[in-house]
Parts: C-alpha cells; structure tokens; sequence
C-alpha cells in the first residue's frame, strides 16, 4: 500500500519489522499479553498497517491471507489516547483493500463487534479463554493401539492436512511456521496420526493450540499432557464456544477469563469437515 495520510494528519503506511517494538509498546498500554516474541510471530506470517502521529505508532492492524480464498485479520490495536477519532475504521477499511475479495474471519470483543458489523461481518460463534496453572492433571484414556508422541518434521504434513480438515482453510504455511517456534505431540493409533496439539511460549507462559482431534476426549488427552508437562507454568488455552470443553478446562483449574470473545466472518463460511473438528484456537488473530 501507498503511504497516506487522512484528513487528521495521521499517516497511515505498511507496517515494518522495525515497528515491531513500538506495536508491542502499543499492545502493553492495552493490556495485551503479547511479548515482541509473539509480535514478530504474527508477523513473519502476513502483512500489516501502522497508524502514525507526532508521537509515534498509535494503531495496527494485521491480515494473514490462506491461499486464495480465504484471510484472517487480527491485532487491531489504538492508542487509549487516540480512540474516537475514526482510526480503527481507517485501518480496517485499509486492510479490507490489501485483502480483496476473500472471505474475511476474525475474533474481537463485544467492543469491536459494531465497529466490523459496519463493514459487513456477521458473527458465526464464540471463543472462551482459558487460563491459570495447573499442578494435577485428570488421566485421560486413549483407545486400542493409540499412543501420544512428539512430532517430527516428517510429520508436517498429516498435521497441516488434520489443520485444513479441521477449519476448511489452508494451513500449511501456518503450521510449518508454528513447529519453528513451538513443540507438537499427536495421537498416533497403529502409525496413523488421528489427531495434534501445538504448545508454545506466550504471553506469561504457554499457549496450547491449535489441538485437532476427531473428539473431545482425544482433544482432552492432549491438553491435559501439555498441562501436566508444563505443570505450576501458566497455561492459557483459547477453545470455539461449540467444543464444550470448557466446564472440563475449569474443573482442571484454567479458569474461563469472563469476556467472550466473538467470532465473526464476511463472505462465504469456509466448510470444515465433520469428521475432525478445532477444539483449541493457535491465536485469537490466526484462528
């Protein structure tokens, strides 16, 4: 995108890997829990959109594209001191331009709700976040011949084919990029992986996700090895509101943060396959 400036004097331009330190000054006066890590995560993975005033960055945006069909769009961010003065709709309109006509999906507050409804989004479900430290882990059985393992880098693609099953949208690049930082483990039943849950640094600690399963019961074996693997740590899981997991994630002492977060789409829904199912987001932005 061009550089340009709004009426308000605001720049508004493509954001850089040097801006990074500032976006993640910027997330800090929001009570974002994201270290410059989990900044430059995001951003080797899509493209973004500064705002800038006289005193630096004051809003981002971000969009992660998944082949040519389908975007995701997320770390919409102003300054506490710049909002009500159009910017997050800027940035937004900016960001839907870079992106084209693929169908959009995001997650955002109840703040943000009327703010995307304007630009046509509509909400197709929740998100709850789970958080806290865990010290006892409840067993989970496995089935017959079925045992979890690390993955290794011959796995990577059963895992992205699990990830694009589970969603509807292509996910390899996202899942190579995620084994660089992160660690995997899989349900392998006779040598055939049926199911993953990615763990990696975040935040104050460990996020778990994505987790693919074709159950919940399988879902709960591999959240609960992360957790027992990183217990006393502080474990945060991000789960749809449709995977019931969360009264399970509670009893286990991750407790439910009280705002739900809505889940929203503009276009046409990706169609996931039933036989594999999401139950714990990779990120709030990337899904």
């Amino acid at each position: 995108m061009n550089d340009r400036k709004a009426n308000s004097g605001i720049r508004y331009r493509r954001m850089m890997a040097d801006d990074l330190p500032a976006a993640h000054k910027l997330s800090l006066s929001t009570l974002w829990p994201h270290r410059l890590e989990d900044w430059k995560f995001v951003h080797e993975l899509g493209e973004g959109i500064v705002a800038e005033g006289e005193s630096g960055i004051i809003g981002t945006i971000m969009c992660w594209l998944h082949g040519s069909n389908y975007a995701s769009l997320g770390m919409t961010i102003v300054s506490p001191d710049h909002r009500h003065q159009g910017i997050a709709k800027e940035l937004v309109s900016r960001i839907l331009e870079e992106i084209g006509n693929r169908t959009v999906m995001l997650n955002t507050t109840a703040n943000g709700v009327p703010l995307f409804e304007r630009f046509g989004f509509v909400q197709s479900g929740w998100a709850h976040r789970h958080q806290g430290s865990v010290f006892r882990t409840p067993f989970v059985p496995l089935g017959p011949g079925e045992r979890i393992r690390p993955t290794s880098p011959r796995d990577e693609a059963a895992l992205a084919n699990m990830a694009n099953r589970s969603t509807g949208v292509p996910g390899a690049t996202v899942i190579k990029h995620l084994l660089t930082v992160g660690d995997a483990v899989a349900i392998d039943r006779y040598g055939e992986l049926i199911a993953f849950a990615a763990l990696r640094k975040f935040g104050l600690g460990y996020v778990i996700g994505p987790v693919v399963a074709p159950d919940a019961e399988r879902a709960k074996a591999l959240i609960a090895h992360w957790a027992g693997t990183h217990a006393g740590s502080f474990v945060r899981v991000d789960v749809p509101g449709s995977s019931g997991l969360s009264p399970w994630l509670i009893e286990m002492g991750l407790v439910q943060v009280d705002e739900t977060v809505t889940s929203m789409v503009r276009g046409e829904p990706p169609r996931p396959e039933p036989a594999v199912t999401r139950f714990a987001l990779l990120s709030h932005s990337l899904g």
